[in-house]
Order: C-alpha cells, then sequence, then structure tokens
C-alpha cells in the first residue's frame, strides 16, 4: 500500500495511507493530520489545507492552477511548492510523498 508522510513544523512525522483518487486532504483529515483542517470542504476557498511539497517531489505531483494560486497568494507561509492538498488527487505513484504542514496552521 502506498503511503504519505505528514511532517509538522516541529519535525513530527504523520503517516498516512494513500488512496488512489482520494484529494490528499481527505486522507489527513481522515487520519487525523494536525493542521489539516479543509475548512471549506475541499473547494480551494480557504487555504485551511496548505502543504510544502518536498522538492523532490514537486514535479511527479505538479503544479497549481489559476484558482489554488490566487488563494496561495493570500498565504504568508507561502513557498515555492506550496500546494492547497485538497486539488492534489492521490496517486499509488506517490508512494513516499513527503509534504510539510506550515506552523501557522497547527
Amino acid at each position: 500500500m502506498a503511503n504519505v508522510t505528514f511532517v509538522t513544523h516541529d519535525g513530527e512525522k504523520h503517516e498516512a495511507p494513500l488512496t488512489e483518487g482520494t484529494s490528499l486532504m481527505q486522507i489527513a483529515v481522515d487520519n487525523a493530520i494536525p493542521g489539516i483542517d479543509g475548512d471549506c470542504g475541499g473547494e480551494a476557498a480557504c487555504g485551511t489545507c496548505h502543504v510544502v511539497v518536498d522538492n523532490a517531489w514537486s514535479d511527479v505531483v505538479g503544479t497549481n492552477d489559476e484558482v489554488e494560486e490566487d488563494m496561495l497568494a493570500m498565504n504568508p507561509e507561502r513557498e515555492p511548492t506550496s500546494r492547497l492538498s485538497c486539488q492534489m488527487t492521490a496517486r499509488e505513484s506517490w508512494d513516499g510523498l513527503t509534504v510539510r504542514v506550515p506552523e501557522f496552521q497547527i
């Protein structure tokens, strides 16, 4: 089974099983990952599912679309590989993916 690792700002790692076709946000919420709230339910309207994709994975998981980009532009902890996890549809090929949860979300 494929897994994803969420790393909180203090370095604590939380591993969760990837379910292909499910958003990374939903995987985080289903597994009680600290800092991933998904308040808007995955509509890219709140930014409470912001993650920073490990540089080694940024090309694999893809880039932002315009809606995601607009939401991330308002985020003070935005980084070049920032994504909204609600807009990331998991794939089995993402086994081993690591993302970081920004400090302000915890």
